[in-house]
């Protein structure tokens, strides 16, 4: 519910933008996808991402040790000596837990990393964005990657493509053609993309023709001689 409330919103924001003021969108994502330093950055994190994962799974093993150890012995312990060796193994368990929320919990080592290294990015694509709209008198941009539902989008008001081109990475084809939803509604049915196929009237009206141009061609009569 939250989420149709949102869209809703955010179609009443567009529907009233449209008519005060010009606006486009861009695909951040795609934009992204597109930067060499972006595909390096996530190189280097996915290195950072298995090297603490296999420091933790040794991690989890050693402490599984401790615990087959102790059943191997158990039955020689004391009930002394078994209940400090069971706060040994409860003492490096939760040592362990610790050390990965440290790592891949919230705002932990990991996300760190990838501010550092991903933000820089981020940034850059802004300061194009901030470019991109003051040469194009744009006053709002949205972006289709981020929570923003968009139910259709006119490739007229695409401008990622003139963001990669401020990046120096401007590619020959859009990067995305507008698209018509399931249920039909679109923000100008006069500006629907074209598909290569005819719609069910323009074919009525194509094999209406052809019936007639058949029936106005006289048939000829096989002669005898």
């Amino acid at each position: 519910m939250k989420k149709f409330l949102f869209i809703f919103l955010a179609a009443f924001l567009l529907s009233n933008v449209s008519e005060a003021q010009k606006f486009g969108y861009i695909d951040s994502n795609f934009i992204l996808s597109k930067m060499p330093a972006y595909a390096k950055a996530q190189t280097e994190l996915d290195k950072y991402t298995e090297a603490w994962q296999k420091e933790i799974e040794g991690m989890y093993q050693a402490v599984e040790k401790m615990k087959q150890d102790y059943k191997a012995e158990e039955v020689l312990l004391t009930e002394e000596m078994k209940q400090k060796r069971q706060a040994e193994i409860a003492k490096k368990e939760n040592e362990v837990r610790e050390y990965q929320r440290k790592v891949f919990g919230f705002e932990g080592m990991m996300f760190k990393r990838r501010q550092d290294l991903i933000r820089p990015i981020q940034d850059e694509v802004f300061t194009a964005v901030e470019k991109v709209a003051k040469a194009k008198g744009l006053q709002t941009v949205f972006d289709k990657s981020g929570d923003l539902v968009m139910i259709y989008t006119n490739p007229v008001h695409d401008y990622t493509e003139y963001v990669l081109e401020e990046l120096g990475l401007a590619s020959d084809k859009q990067n995305t053609p507008g698209q018509r939803p399931a249920n039909g509604v679109v923000d100008d049915p006069n500006a629907l993309p074209e598909t290569g196929i005819e719609s069910d009237e323009n074919q009525s009206k194509t094999q209406q023709q052809q019936n007639t141009k058949q029936k106005a061609t006289p048939t000829k009569k096989k002669s005898n001689n």
